[in-house]
C-alpha cells in the first residue's frame, strides 16, 4: 500500500486508558492515529480509582511529562487543579448487609470499611467519565496527537511487514468516505466485542467464566444522604464518602456519590443468587431496578425521591473475555479483553498498568508482546478468582468480610511497597503482576475459591481463621483483628509493626511515614 499515510501505531477507542497511550508514546516521537467511533463527551461505565491506579498516574505524568495525570491522581489535587471536571471522594470502600423486607441496622455483622487514604487530600477519586475523557482527549489534540472521532475501522491486514487498514465515517452521511492507511501495531481500547476481536476472529471464552450476572445502572439526581434514612453507627470516614457497597439477596448495589450530587449507581444482579429476580430487566430496566430497591426499606427510602434524567439502562450480561490480549503487531487494553465485575474497583488501575507497559514496550524500552499478554492472561484468571470467592460469599457477611481480607492485605502491601520504592530489585512496578496474579498470592485466591466452592461458606468462623493465618506474611494494615469490629482506618501504627514483612525496621518504616502521609 505504497503511498498511503503509515502510523507507528493506531489506536482504537479514545477511553481514557487509549487516550492516554496515545499521548504517551506521542511524547516518545511515534506518529500515533487515535480512531474514535463516537463523539465526546461521552457516557462511560468504569468511575472509581483506588491508590494502586493513583500511583501509575503519578508514574505516567513523571515519565511522560504529563502533569495532568498527576493533578488527577489525588482527590485534593484534582479540586485544586481541573475544579471544571466532576469527581467523587473516595476514601475508602463501604460494605453493607441488607436484608429482605428489613430497615437497615448498623453492627459489626452488617458493615465493613476499609480506609484507603489517611485523608480527604490523598484521597482516591470516583471519576464521570464523559468529563475526564473528554478532557483527555482535548489534552492529545492540543499535543498535537491524530485524533479522528466519527469514525470506524472496517478492515485490517495483518503481515509480516505491517498492517494495513481501511476506515469510513461512522455518521450513515460519511459511510462513503473511507481512508486507507498502514501502521506497525494496533492497540484496541474499545471495549468488549471490539474491532480486534472481530476482525481477529478471537475466540470468546465468556461462557468459560464461573459467574454470571446482569447490571442495571444510571445517573440519579436528589439521592437522599444515607444518614438521613437510617442510623449509622461510627465509622473511620463518613459512610458515603466511598465506594458503597450494598450487599443484597440478588446480588449486590453500588453507590459512587459525586461532589455536584449526582449518585452514579447500579445493580449487579448475580443470575445464581437465590433472591427473586427482577422482571424483564431488558423490556423495562426502570420497573426492574424499582423492583429489586423496593424490596430493601432503606434502599427504597435513599431512592425515593431520586430521578434518572438520561433513564436506567440495563446489560444482560457483563463478563467477557478473549483467548488472547496479544499478537503479532496487535493488543488488546485489559477492558477489552476482559472483564468480570467492579466490585474491587479494579478497573481503571489493572488500565493504567497496561497503559504503562504498552507505552514502554511500543517505544521499544522494556517488555514485549509475550510479557504483556501472558500477565493479561494471569490478572484476569486472579480476578476471576476474587469475584468468584466473593459471589459465593456474599450469603453469609462474615465470609464475604474474610474474602475481603484477601484483597485487602494484597493491595495494601503492594501500595506500601510502590509508595516507598521498594519495588526496585524486582524490576518497574508496570511489570509486576497486579493483584500478586504470578505467584503465591495466585495460588492463595485458587485456594480461597475452592474451600467456598465445597462449602466453606457454611462455617465462617474457620474460614476467617484460615484467611487471617494466610494473609498473616503480607498482613500491614491490621486486618482479621476482630476486637475492630469491621473498621479499618488507616493504620500507621499497624504499618511500623509490620515494617518486618516489608524488608525494613521498625525506625527504618517510621523515618518514612511522612511519604505515606502525604509530607513530602
Amino acid at each position: 500500500m505504497a503511498g498511503h499515510e503509515h502510523f507507528d501505531v493506531v489506536i482504537v477507542g479514545s477511553g481514557f486508558a487509549g487516550t492516554i497511550l496515545a499521548r504517551a508514546l506521542h511524547r516518545r516521537g511515534l506518529k500515533v492515529l487515535l480512531v474514535e467511533r463516537g463523539r465526546h463527551p461521552r457516557f462511560a461505565i468504569g468511575e472509581s480509582t483506588t491508590p494502586l491506579a493513583n500511583f501509575a498516574l503519578e508514574r505516567l505524568a513523571r515519565d511522560y511529562e504529563l502533569p495532568d495525570l498527576h493533578q488527577l491522581s489525588t482527590h485534593g489535587r484534582w479540586r485544586r487543579a481541573q475544579p471544571q471536571l466532576r469527581c467523587g471522594l473516595k476514601r475508602g470502600f463501604t460494605f453493607l448487609r441488607h436484608q429482605h423486607g428489613k430497615p437497615y441496622t448498623w453492627h459489626a455483622d452488617s458493615r465493613l470499611m476499609v480506609a484507603a487514604s489517611p485523608d480527604d487530600e490523598l484521597a482516591d477519586t470516583h471519576w464521570l467519565r464523559s468529563d475526564v475523557d473528554h478532557f483527555l482527549v482535548q489534552r492529545a489534540v492540543a499535543e498535537g496527537v491524530d485524533t479522528r472521532d466519527r469514525t470506524e475501522l472496517t478492515r485490517a491486514v495483518f503481515t509480516a511487514d505491517g498492517v494495513e487498514l481501511e476506515s469510513r465515517g461512522a455518521d450513515p452521511s460519511q459511510r462513503s468516505k473511507r481512508q486507507h492507511f498502514t501502521a506497525d501495531a494496533v492497540v484496541d481500547g474499545s471495549g468488549a466485542g471490539g474491532f480486534l476481536a472481530s476482525v481477529l476472529d478471537l475466540e470468546d471464552r465468556s461462557d468459560l467464566i464461573p459467574i454470571r450476572s446482569g447490571l442495571l445502572f444510571a445517573h440519579f439526581e436528589g439521592v437522599q444522604p444515607l444518614e438521613a434514612v437510617a442510623e449509622l453507627g461510627p465509622s473511620p470516614y463518613p459512610y458515603e464518602r466511598a465506594a458503597v457497597h450494598h450487599l443484597i439477596d440478588e446480588g449486590w448495589m453500588y453507590a459512587l456519590p459525586f461532589d455536584h450530587g449526582v449518585v452514579s449507581a447500579g445493580i449487579v444482579l448475580n443470575a445464581d443468587a437465590e433472591g427473586n429476580a427482577p422482571k424483564d430487566p431488558q423490556r423495562d430496566p426502570a420497573a426492574a431496578w424499582q423492583q429489586v430497591i423496593d424490596r430493601y426499606p432503606t434502599l427504597a427510602a435513599q431512592f425515593a425521591p431520586a430521578t434518572a434524567p438520561a433513564g436506567v439502562h440495563y446489560l444482560p450480561r457483563i463478563q467477557h473475555r478473549w483467548a488472547r490480549a496479544a499478537g503479532p503487531r496487535w493488543f488488546l487494553l485489559p477492558h477489552s479483553y476482559a472483564f468480570y465485575d467492579p466490585m474491587f474497583s479494579t478497573g481503571i488501575g489493572w488500565s493504567l498498568l497496561a497503559v504503562e507497559r504498552l507505552a514502554a514496550l511500543l517505544a521499544g524500552e522494556q517488555g514485549s508482546a509475550e510479557a504483556y499478554g501472558r500477565l493479561l492472561a494471569a490478572e484476569a484468571d486472579q480476578i476471576e478468582r476474587l469475584i468468584e470467592a466473593a459471589y459465593l460469599a456474599i450469603p453469609l457477611f462474615e465470609t464475604f468480610c474474610a474474602v475481603t481480607q484477601l484483597y485487602f492485605a494484597t493491595v495494601s502491601f503492594a501500595e506500601v511497597q510502590q509508595r516507598l520504592e521498594l519495588t526496585a530489585a524486582e524490576g518497574p512496578p508496570a511489570w509486576s503482576a497486579f493483584l500478586g496474579a504470578d505467584g503465591e498470592r495466585a495460588e492463595l485466591f485458587e485456594a480461597a475459591r475452592e474451600k467456598l466452592r465445597e462449602g466453606a461458606a457454611r462455617d465462617p468462623e474457620r474460614f476467617t481463621r484460615w484467611v487471617v493465618e494466610q494473609i498473616a506474611p503480607f498482613n500491614i494494615a491490621g486486618l482479621g483483628d476482630a476486637s475492630r469490629q469491621n473498621l479499618y482506618p488507616v493504620d500507621f501504627d499497624a504499618l511500623v509493626d509490620g515494617a518486618p514483612r516489608l524488608g525494613l525496621s521498625r525506625s527504618q518504616l517510621q523515618a518514612l511515614l511522612p511519604r505515606l502521609r502525604g509530607e513530602v
